[in-house]
């Protein structure tokens, strides 16, 4: 079991877009309980949102700040907010984890003369001089975390830093929560009550994200479009997702199921929380991003509850998913690669799937725990403090 180190006398301040659904928010709150639990206390600058109430239950203190706005002004007001909430509340040390915010974090960290970490959660793009300059700020921590392999490689290539700044933490899952035996029946029945599948006997493909297209659910919705009627009588596809506004989008999906003829075959569901029971209701999980995930969380989860995973073969997709053992990697946006690794996994049947499962339950355990990942966020909190 990993241990916390201690943080008893000290504040760290957390820095974030907001609180809503998505790796960055799932880690805040992680790296809040593992603060609190350690003696420390855990502040957060965000604009908040629907995790608010979770957040307060760890012991997490927030303090109310438009930390998703990218406008020069507000980024300078933004930071004498911070200047002050370090001074009044003796922040130890500041933690950013999005640009816009970390710009404002990086400016009142350095005016306090605290110690200030990033996280690279993802791999921004930087086509223009202006675009890379924006992006720098997240190479600016004293530390700087990665959150798998590639990224600490691409932030070496995008901005020259010396690796020994570079800390690779994994993230994590919660392996009390994403346990097949913690989960009730009537908790798996909810979900396919949820998605209007109770008793359907099909083998269920289930995408989890939010609604935007370099998730990949075209992709997943044209790769059975090329499947023939008789292998579609089997199937039913679930994307559950929230589309945050994206009204066009969902409108796509719905004309791309109309195309394809997949009325009753594919399914669009709201956002759904209950992850855990989410992926013991399917029996293959797929994450087709069209751009490298930077980690892939939901492909980590579903093999932590045991089920096979299908993938994109590009970012983090290659740490998580060993091909032929955990799962199947496939061509970023290539239907015809994705529907052949669908036909596979339905060839080789349920008893080779769960070989699968089991397998990728082992390597979550062995290298992508929750709590792996709060004790190594504290030691860099611990590296810096010291």
């Amino acid at each position: 079991m990993d241990e916390f180190p201690d943080m008893t006398g000290k504040t760290i301040l957390q820095v974030a877009p907001e609180l809503s659904a998505g790796g960055v928010e799932r880690t805040v709150l992680e790296v809040t309980e593992a603060i609190i639990a350690a003696g420390g206390r855990a502040l957060l600058a965000s604009r908040g949102g629907r995790l608010e109430d979770e957040f307060a239950a760890l012991g997490g203190e927030l303090f109310p700040m438009d930390a998703k706005s990218k406008n020069p002004i507000t980024l300078k007001l933004n930071q004498r907010k911070l200047e002050r909430l370090i001074a009044r509340e003796g922040v130890s040390l500041v933690h950013a984890r999005s640009r816009a915010p970390a710009w404002s974090a990086y400016w009142a960290a350095r005016a306090a003369g605290v110690p200030f970490v990033t996280t690279y959660h993802g791999a921004y793009s930087g086509k223009t001089r202006l675009k890379r300059a924006y992006n720098a700020v997240m190479a600016k921590g004293d530390l700087v975390i990665a959150n798998s392999n590639w990224i600490a490689a691409h932030v070496q290539a995008e901005h020259g830093i010396a690796e020994d700044r570079i800390v690779t933490i994994p993230r994590g899952v919660d392996l009390a929560e994403f346990d097949p035996v913690a989960v009730t029946p009537s908790r798996i029945a909810a979900v396919r009550q949820r998605w209007g599948i109770a008793d359907d006997p099909r083998v269920t493909l289930f995408l989890p994200g939010r609604l935007t297209e370099w998730k990949g659910q075209l992709v997943a919705i044209e790769a059975l479009g090329l499947m023939s009627v008789q292998e579609l009588k089997g199937l039913v596809l679930v994307l559950a997702g929230d589309p945050q506004g994206r009204a066009g989008y969902v409108t796509r999906l719905e004309d791309a199921i109309l195309d394809y003829k997949l009325g009753g075959t594919v399914i669009l569901a709201e956002h759904e929380r209950d992850m855990p029971a989410a992926c013991l209701a399917a029996d293959i999980v797929l994450t087709p991003s069209i751009r490298p995930e930077a980690f892939g969380r939901v492909a980590v989860e579903a093999s932590a509850m045991g089920r096979p995973v299908i993938v994109a073969d590009h970012g983090g997709g290659r740490e998580t998913v060993i091909e032929g053992e955990t799962g199947a990697r496939v061509e970023p946006g290539n239907p015809a690669a994705l529907a052949g690794a669908i036909r596979a996994f339905l060839d080789v049947g349920a008893s080779a799937r769960a070989g699968m499962g089991k397998a990728g339950q082992a390597h979550v355990r062995a290298h992508f725990s929750k709590q792996g990942l709060q004790a190594a966020t504290l030691n860099v909190y611990k590296r810096l403090l010291e």
